[in-house]
C-alpha cells in the first residue's frame, strides 16, 4: 500500500507517469499484490459516479483475465500463465478515469496438455461447475470434466483452494459490468465448448492409413458452435491443402498429423480469442476524453520457472525474468551507484551480477539463441529439434552460461539428457528439453483449417480470423521472434516512466502459511539497505520537509544543500546515516 500511496502522490504532484514492478518466482504472490494495488486505488482516489463504472470495470478485469489467462500448476493453484501489464489513466484531480491492458505470451499449449498435477485454464471448469443446465444443453456440455480429454491429464479436476462455482458467479458478473453483450457471451462460451469437443475428437487409420474421424458426434457440435459447413470442417481435420503451382491439391493426413492439426486448432482459437477479450476489455476502459492524462503502470508478469521438464514456455518466461532482472540493474543499481560516483559520495559497492551476457545469449540478432531457433524453423529442408540443439552448440557452444550433455564435463552430463540444454540463469540454472521447441515456435496452423475459421458463423471467431489472412502469402513471425519484440517494446514503455519496485517472496514450496524455507530474499535485502534514499534535488528537499525545522520554516533563503544539511541534523539523523553530495 506504501508503494501503490507513494506513486501516487509523487505523480499527482509532478504530474509525471509511473509504473510499478511486481517481480518474484511463480506462486510468490504477484498477482495479489496487483489486485491489491488496484483495490487501493478504487478506495482512496476521488470519485463521483461515472468514475465508479471505471473502477468497477478496472477491478473486474481482473476476474474475468484469470480465468481465461490463470490455472492451477504444481507450484502455484492460481497461476498466470501469461504477462500482462495495466495502464491506470488518471485525471489532473487525481482520480482513475480509464485504463489500457496489454497481455504477452498466453501459455496456448496448455488448452491440449497438462503435467500431472495441473490444470488446464480456470475457464473451462468454472463453466462447467457453474453453467445452468440450459446452457450446458446449448453447448453440448456435460457438468463432468473427466468427460473432456483437454480436462482430465493433469489428474485434478476438483481443487480444494478453488470454488470453480463462485468463480463463474464473479465471472459473469464482471461480464456484464465490462459492457459483454448477450451475444459476446453466448459467442464466447460456445468457443470455449468448442476446444472441449474438439479435444474429444478421435483418429483412425483407413485402409489406405489415412487418418478418419472415428466418431461424428463431437464434430456435429463443433459444426453447430462455429458455424462451419459439417462437411467441410470434417474435410479440414483430415486433409492438408497444399498449393502446387497454380492449383491447390488436398493431401491426406495420416493420424498422427490430423491429431496434430486438431490440437493446433484449439490452441489457435484460445490464444486468438484471449487477445479478443482483452482488446473487448480495453474497450470497455477507453477514456476518450482528449486532455492529457498522467499514468501509473502496473506490471504482473510470471515469475521465473524451473519444473521438473522445462519447455519452451518456461525458455519465454525465463527470458523475459532475465529481461526485467536487466531492468532492474539498469535502473536502480548501476543508475544508483553511477550517481553516487557523480555526487561524490563515498560508500561501499555492492557487487551484483549484471546479467546482460544472458540476454545478448538469448537474444542477439544472427548469434543469440532465438535467431539459431528461427533459422531452423524457417530454413528449407528436414529441421529436427536435435539438428537445432547441433546447431546451438555449433554456434553458442562455447558461452560460459550454456551447456549440453556433448559440452560438460563428467560430472556435469549424468544430470543432461540427449536432448537438454541448460542455461545458467541469473536466479540459478535451468535445463531445457529440446523436444517441441521448432513446433511450439512455428506455431503452425494449415492454411484450409484457417480458411474455416475465416468463414465461421461465430463473430468472435470471425473477428479473430480476418478473411485478409488468407490473401497474405508471407511467412508470420516465429513466436519467439513476436514475444522477443513485445518484450523490446515493454521496456521502451517502462523506461520512459519513473521506477517503484515490490519484490514478492514466496515463503516455502508447500503453499502453506506460516512455514519459511529458504529463499532468495538475502541479496534484495542487501541492495534495499546498502542504497541511500535520495531527495532528489536539494531544492525539492527543502520545500517539501521545510515545515520539520524551525530553521527552515516558513521559508529558507540559503543555499538549498545547506538547508538540506540542517533539516537532517533536526530531525536526528547520525552523520553515518547520510551523506551529501556535491
Amino acid at each position: 500500500y506504501a508503494i501503490a500511496d507513494n506513486a501516487y502522490r509523487v505523480m499527482c504532484n509532478e504530474f509525471n507517469n509511473h509504473f510499478i514492478l511486481i517481480s518474484g518466482e511463480s506462486g510468490a504472490g504477484k498477482t495479489e499484490a496487483s489486485k491489491k494495488i488496484l483495490q487501493y486505488y478504487a478506495v482512496t482516489c476521488p470519485t463521483t459516479e461515472q468514475l465508479q463504472t471505471v473502477r468497477d470495470r478496472l477491478l473486474l478485469s481482473n476476474p474475468v483475465l484469470e480465468a481465461f489467462g490463470n490455472a492451477k500448476t504444481l507450484r502455484n493453484d492460481n497461476s498466470s500463465r501469461f504477462g500482462k501489464y495495466m495502464d491506470i489513466q488518471f485525471d489532473f484531480k487525481g482520480a482513475p478515469v480509464g485504463g489500457h491492458i496489454l497481455s504477452y505470451l498466453i501459455e496456448k499449449s496448455r488448452v491440449v496438455h497438462q503435467n500431472h498435477g495441473e490444470r488446464n485454464f480456470h475457464i473451462f471448469y468454472q463453466l462447467l461447475e457453474g453453467g445452468d443446465k440450459d446452457l450446458l444443453s446449448w453447448l453440448g456440455l456435460e457438468r463432468n470434466p473427466q468427460k473432456y480429454a483437454y480436462l482430465i491429464q493433469g489428474r485434478c479436476a476438483k481443487v480444494f483452494s478453488i470454488n470453480d462455482k463462485n468463480d463463474w458467479k464473479i465471472v459473469r458478473k464482471a461480464f456484464s459490468i465490462i459492457d459483454f453483450t448477450e451475444k459476446d457471451m453466448e459467442h464466447l462460451f460456445g468457443i470455449v465448448a468448442t476446444v472441449l469437443h474438439l479435444g474429444n475428437i478421435q483418429f483412425e487409420e483407413d485402409s489406405n492409413g489415412h487418418a478418419i474421424i472415428r466418431d461424428g458426434s463431437q464434430i456435429k457440435w463443433i459444426s453447430k458452435l462455429l458455424g462451419a459447413h459439417l462437411s467441410i470442417l470434417q474435410e479440414a481435420l483430415t486433409n492438408r491443402k497444399i498449393e502446387a503451382r497454380s492449383e491447390e491439391v488436398l493431401s491426406p493426413l495420416n493420424v498422427d498429423l490430423a491429431f496434430y492439426a486438431r490440437d493446433a486448432v484449439a490452441k489457435a482459437i484460445y490464444g486468438r480469442t484471449f487477445t479478443w477479450l482483452v482488446n473487448k476489455i480495453n474497450g470497455s476502459l477507453a477514456n476518450k476524453d482528449s486532455t492529457q492524462k498522467t499514468v501509473i503502470g502496473l506490471l504482473d508478469i510470471y515469475g521465473f520457472e524451473v519444473l521438473d521438464t522445462n519447455s519452451f514456455e518456461q525458455f519465454c518466461i525465463n527470458y523475459c525474468n532475465e529481461k526485467l532482472q536487466q531492468l532492474l540493474i539498469e535502473m536502480t543499481l548501476k543508475a544508483e551507484q553511477e550517481e553516487y560516483e557523480l555526487e561524490g559520495i563515498e560508500w561501499e559497492p555492492i557487487p551484483y551480477f549484471n546479467n546482460k551476457i544472458i540476454c545478448d545469449l538469448v537474444e542477439q540478432k544472427h548469434k543469440g539463441i532465438i535467431s539459431i531457433l528461427d533459422e531452423e524453423c524457417l530454413r528449407p529442408g528436414e529441421a529436427t529439434d536435435l539438428s537445432f540443439l547441433e546447431k546451438l552448440e555449433e554456434k553458442v557452444g562455447d558461452h560460459a552460461h550454456f551447456v549440453t550433455r556433448k559440452l560438460a564435463d563428467q560430472k556435469t552430463r549424468k544430470s543432461i539428457d540427449w536432448v537438454d540444454f541448460r542455461l545458467l540463469h541469473y536466479a540459478g540454472e535451468v535445463t531445457y528439453c529440446a523436444v517441441g521447441f521448432l513446433e511450439k515456435n512455428n506455431d503452425l496452423l494449415y492454411r484450409n483449417l484457417k480458411e474455416v475459421l475465416c468463414n465461421s458463423k461465430n463473430s468472435i471467431i470471425r473477428e479473430c480470423f480476418l478473411l485478409s489472412e488468407l490473401d497474405n502469402r508471407r511467412r508470420p513471425e516465429t513466436v519467439a521472434t513476436q514475444f522477443k519484440n513485445s518484450l523490446t517494446s515493454l521496456i521502451e514503455i517502462l523506461m520512459s516512466k519513473e521506477p517503484s519496485y515490490i519484490r514478492c517472496i514466496k515463503p516455502n514450496e508447500n503453499k502453506e502459511p506460516g512455514e519459511a524455507g529458504p529463499g532468495g530474499s538475502a541479496e534484495s535485502k542487501e541492495w534495499a539497505e546498502g542504497f541511500l534514499w535520495s531527495m532528489v534535488q536539494c531544492v525539492f528537499g527543502v520545500e517539501m520537509y521545510k515545515s520539520l525545522c524551525p530553521a527552515t520554516w516558513p521559508h529558507w533563503h540559503g543555499p538549498a544543500a545547506e538547508g538540506v544539511e540542517r533539516l537532517i541534523k533536526h530531525i536526528g539523523y547520525k552523520p553515518e546515516e547520510y551523506k551529501l553530495g556535491r
